[in-house]
């Protein structure tokens, strides 16, 4: 206490003044002066400028619970798209022939309009060719300068229904396949590795495989297409449905065309539409019908060795 009391004593003049001074501003700010209205206009912008402040370092913090809402509502959205996609309807129907009535003249009278008409019988069908369920995920750990191939490693694993070979995408183009899952963890063989993958055109005129030719992580080469074939920089690269992939997803688009007359070819450079420098969020595909689908060829391929 006696510190205090020493220390108060050695800067009561400054203390004094501060005092005094902040008085003043008060008395000056209450009045309706030119000067009052300048002090409370000042100190509304202070005061705005530092709420500011405060709300852009909250929101900054907020961040991860907002992005995790979105992907959500992605999720909802993209689920709600694919139960909609792939389905057909049919009803059997039934046509009544008309039958033409003869007189003894041979001649034919026209069939009542009434004994042409189709008859529907039952409720419709609805079939349904395909059925994907999106799962979202973050990614937790992502290679993309090895030579050979690159993994992803996922936070989800079998605990939400995560499998071996299903396909990974983003809102703006493909990532890989599932190479393996654990109870809580995926990894995921990025395109960014030494496979091929079926791949087609925008106008769906030609359909090729796209690879990965170790070096930039943005571009992928689609090679032996016919020089008849007609492309020009700019244009769209899809999936086909063909491989683990839903179809008509985009891959990227053509950067570069490199015309080959000894092999009367062309070879495309495409540019990825995913950033795999900065992917943090994704969607592990699930065809429902897929492991039929599987199934049924592998007895297919056994049938035919």
């Amino acid at each position: 206490m006696r510190k205090f009391i020493l220390l108060i004593r050695r800067f009561w003049n400054l203390i004094l003044f501060l005092i005094l001074e902040v008085t003043c501003f008060v008395l000056i700010a209450k009045t309706r002066n030119l000067q009052g209205m300048d002090i409370i206009s000042s100190s509304n912008a202070i005061a705005g400028s530092i709420y500011k402040k405060q709300n852009d370092i909250l929101y900054y913090f907020r961040l991860k619970k907002l992005n995790d809402s979105l992907l959500r509502e992605n999720t909802r959205l993209r689920n709600a798209l694919g139960r909609q996609s792939f389905v057909d309807t049919f009803q059997k129907t039934i046509a009544a022939i008309p039958v033409a009535e003869h007189k003894d003249t041979a001649a034919a009278i026209p069939a009542k309009p009434q004994d042409s008409l189709i008859h529907t019988v039952g409720p419709p069908k609805v079939i349904q060719y395909a059925l994907y369920e999106y799962i979202p995920a973050r990614v937790i750990k992502n290679s993309v300068s090895n030579d050979r191939i690159n993994f992803i490693t996922l936070n989800r694993g079998k605990d939400a229904g995560i499998q071996k070979g299903m396909a990974v995408v983003t809102g703006n183009g493909i990532v890989g396949r599932v190479a393996n899952v654990s109870e809580h963890y995926a990894t995921v063989a990025s395109v960014l590795s030494y496979r091929r993958i079926s791949a087609r055109l925008r106008d769906g005129t030609y359909y090729n495989f796209f690879f990965w030719n170790p070096g930039s992580p943005d571009l992928v080469e689609m090679t032996n297409i016919p020089l008849t074939t007609a492309v020009k920089r700019g244009d769209s690269v899809f999936t086909t449905g063909y491989s683990y992939f839903p179809d008509n997803i985009l891959i990227g688009v053509i950067s570069r065309i490199d015309s080959l007359r000894n092999s009367n070819s062309k070879s495309l450079t495409i540019r990825l539409s995913t950033n795999f420098r900065s992917l943090q969020y994704v969607y592990v595909v699930k065809n429902k019908m897929g492991t039929e689908k599987r199934k049924l060829e592998a007895q297919t391929e056994q049938k035919n060795q």
